[in-house]
């Protein structure tokens, strides 16, 4: 399963971003394999629908899960239309977060 984190750096060290429209990255991570692969976040720069269009970037990369402090409300409705799932993270650790997912211990956003 493939799982999308909005990230301050391109490391698994970093923090998860506050911000998922602004976001400068997004890691996805596969639970299956272990890879991580981190995307630049073009949507960052945007005058305005940041969220809706890193929300897209999201939904291109196959991922069924989003594990993110916050989301607004028109990149959900994307979200849900796309049927990924979206839970609430507890901290900005990444590790810790997807331990917390994997643990189902996350709640749903």
């Amino acid at each position: 399963m493939k799982i999308a984190i909005p990230v301050d750096d391109k490391s698994m060290e970093t923090t998860i971003c506050q911000s998922f429209g602004r976001t400068p990255y997004f890691l996805i991570y596969d639970t299956d394999s272990n890879e991580a692969v981190f995307l630049d976040n073009s949507a960052a720069a945007s005058q305005v629908g940041a969220g809706i269009k890193a929300a897209q970037n999201i939904i291109d990369s196959q991922v069924s899960v989003l594990l993110t402090p916050r989301c607004g409300e028109n990149a959900l409705e994307l979200f849900n239309a796309a049927d990924i799932k979206i839970y609430k993270t507890i901290g900005d650790s990444i590790t810790g977060n997807i331990e917390a997912f994997k643990a189902g211990k996350l709640s749903l956003l």
